[in-house]
């Protein structure tokens, strides 16, 4: 398979701060890769490189196959950005704003201003296409900042922690836009703060902290980077927890882990414990409210990779 973006050796300092220190990167055409890694680590540092905006210190990049230093302009013409905060013009409205952008990649005002109808329609925006930016909510916003990275149908599109301030809800809608974008055909970057994010969207993940990539796999195949599997018992009737831990402990030679509400998570090798931790259970007449067996979640592969229990809100560099 082709890569659509291709990185190796970047390295790159601000003052005497290393941002980044020999980054590797490989996107498939058609592929979302998620970037993740703590505060200051180095993610935005290599959006910005990727997308002609910085130049690095050391090191190659390549989009669809275009040098970024040789040919920035080239490269521009075939990419797409959407960096942490919207930044669409507020006093204009969302029809101007992606009219404007088309125009600004020569498009004509008649094909601008179909393409800002078409994208608007995609991205459910057609009702406010007149009513000025200022006017919409923060996801609203987001949308018109997304729509305004895809005018010129870019090959590659960079999404710098693209749901940083919305609600659950707003942040399920962009990911179904992302979802829809790679299935137009599009190949994606995505930099995230929200490790279920990642999990949902990316087809691998690398991680990156003190700007050197330190991990590299599908969310599967990092999520055994902390080894084995979890099983997770909750019993209906609390004072039975203990009855619970005591044929977890029996069945795995292992002390499981108990939270504050009286759940039960041990590590296990296989699944092969799982039949007779239900019998067991079954013959003490206790019931449960889970019994599930899941592989580590991404949280714990973070905090196994970098120390950090999670990304922090925003990174400086």
């Amino acid at each position: 398979m082709t890569n659509a973006i291709e990185a190796t050796g970047l390295t790159h300092r601000f003052g005497s701060t290393q941002a980044l220190d020999g980054v590797d990167l490989a996107v498939p055409e058609g592929t979302v890769l998620g970037v993740l890694g703590p505060n200051g680590a180095g993610k935005t540092t290599a959006v910005r490189v990727l997308a002609t905006l910085l130049r690095p210190d050391a090191g190659s990049a390549r989009i669809t196959g275009l040098d970024v230093l040789a040919d920035p302009a080239a490269v521009r013409a075939r990419i797409g950005l959407t960096g942490q905060y919207a930044s669409v013009d507020e006093d204009l409205t969302g029809t101007q704003n992606l009219v404007m952008i088309g125009e600004l990649l020569d498009l004509s005002r008649r094909d601008a201003r179909a393409r800002a109808a078409e994208l608007l329609a995609w991205f459910d925006l057609s009702e406010a296409a007149e009513r000025r930016a200022k006017t919409y909510s923060g996801g609203m916003r987001r949308r018109l900042d997304l729509a305004a990275s895809l005018v010129g149908r870019p090959a590659v599109i960079f999404l710098d922690e693209p749901t940083t301030g919305l609600d659950p809800a707003k942040r399920e809608e962009m990911w179904e836009v992302v979802r829809r974008v790679v299935a137009d055909g599009s190949t994606v970057l995505l930099t995230t703060q929200y490790l279920e994010e990642a999990d949902a969207l990316a087809d691998a993940i690398t991680v990156i902290d003190k700007g050197r990539v330190i991990a590299h796999d599908t969310p599967d195949g990092l999520k055994r980077v902390v080894g084995g599997q979890r099983l997770r018992v909750r019993a209906v009737d609390p004072s039975r927890t203990p009855e619970v831990a005591g044929i977890l402990a029996d069945l795995t030679g292992v002390t499981p882990a108990e939270s504050g509400r009286g759940e039960l998570t041990v590590r296990v090798d296989d699944d092969a414990l799982l039949p007779p931790l239900v019998s067991r259970i079954s013959s003490a007449g206790i019931a449960v409210h889970e019994l599930s067996l899941h592989l580590p979640s991404l949280d714990e592969v973070f905090l196994t990779l970098t120390g950090a229990p999670q990304p922090a809100l925003e990174e400086a560099a």
